[in-house]
């Protein structure tokens, strides 16, 4: 039986995550209405924030006073009606879609979660998954912007210079590229930007995020090097062959990953190699608390797993995959071999996968 301080200090646990809780309500709500936006054109009373954002006046003194005491507004209160200012640091991280602080997308993917609980309860009590397309449309634009600033932004940068069996290809020449699970295409965009003299195919079975990929390429000006297809990754080769072939932040979620790359190493013409960018889990399991480790747990109990479990056979990966699980899929795919590159980021663990 829990002794009397575990369970007290249990519930002040629970305490403080109902507080994160309601930060993560509260900022949806904010972000839904404008009201952060309304806030980066000055201080404001109540008032003037209900006036610029089109709300009542009433709940905009709620949400401010609610907002002041988590520290994500300051109030300065004086003689006159109190003021309320959101920090700059907090209005890029809401609002600013480029900056790599940017959580804004993170917390409409964290709402998406929602929507999939009858079908989570009904994959856990059968053994079944959940279809992707149950967690809604904010689970793929989430997903794609809180990757965007990433790809745009540390890809170039950082990431692939380090790497010169893609950097030099990617260089010296015209070169074809396929980017598996591409998503809403930042990847793929990222990499036609920094190389003009590569063109991309992307793959991303997900109807929606296609629409929004070939929105995004037009957007960007790459639309005549990047092309998106509705397609398995497993049908990579039929739109090879390929210098390159990446898949980022995807592995994870396939029923199938020995198959798709298989499938990519099949593609791929001599001397090409392959880059997967996945999670930074642990090596092993270690059963100690973690915050980084219990992020990556928390999408994959209540999202990647059940949505790779939804087609079956299912290999069941979920977001935890460790870097021995990488090397298993790898060999058992064809390749010849697996470096983690020595690339450090927060988030991401890099793998170069070698014909």
């Amino acid at each position: 039986m829990m002794s009397e301080s575990d369970a007290t200090g249990f519930a002040g646990r629970t305490f403080a995550s109902a507080l994160g809780y309601f930060d993560v309500l509260s900022m949806y709500l904010g972000l839904r209405l404008g009201l952060y936006r309304a806030l980066v054109e000055g201080p404001a009373t109540p008032g003037e924030l209900a006036q610029r954002a089109g709300i009542a006046e009433r709940y905009a003194r709620e949400w401010l006073e609610q907002q002041a005491t988590r520290g994500i507004v300051t109030a300065d209160i004086g003689q006159d009606a109190t003021r309320f200012t959101l920090p700059g640091g907090h209005a890029e991280a809401l609002l600013d879609g480029d900056s790599l602080s940017f959580v804004g997308a993170t917390i409409g993917q964290l709402m998406s979660l929602r929507n999939a609980i009858g079908p989570l309860e009904e994959a856990y009590r059968t053994g079944s998954g959940v279809a992707p397309d149950a967690y809604g449309a904010e689970s793929v634009e989430g997903q794609g912007g809180s990757n965007r600033p990433t790809y745009l932004t540390t890809m170039p940068n950082d990431w692939l210079p380090a790497i010169p069996e893609i950097h030099d290809r990617l260089r010296s020449g015209p070169s074809r590229v396929a980017d598996i699970g591409c998503g809403t295409g930042w990847s793929s965009i990222a990499l036609a930007l920094a190389y003009p003299d590569a063109s991309v195919e992307g793959l991303e079975p997900d109807e929606l995020s296609v629409r929004i990929a070939h929105d995004n390429a037009s957007n960007a000006g790459v639309a005549d090097r990047v092309r998106f297809h509705q397609e398995d990754g497993a049908r990579v080769g039929d739109y090879g062959p390929f210098d390159v072939a990446m898949a980022c932040e995807c592995l994870h979620d396939m029923a199938r990953p020995v198959e798709v790359l298989g499938a990519a190493r099949g593609a791929l013409v001599d001397g090409g190699t392959m880059l997967v960018v996945d999670e930074r889990t642990k090596e092993i399991f270690t059963g100690e608390p973690d915050e980084r480790e219990a992020y990556y747990y928390g999408w994959s109990v209540l999202d990647c797993l059940p949505s790779g479990m939804y087609e079956q056979p299912s290999a069941g990966t979920g977001a935890v995959m460790r870097p021995a699980t990488l090397r298993r899929y790898a060999v058992d795919a064809g390749f010849a071999g697996v470096d983690v590159l020595p690339i450090e980021h927060d988030v991401f663990r890099l793998y170069l996968l070698r014909t």
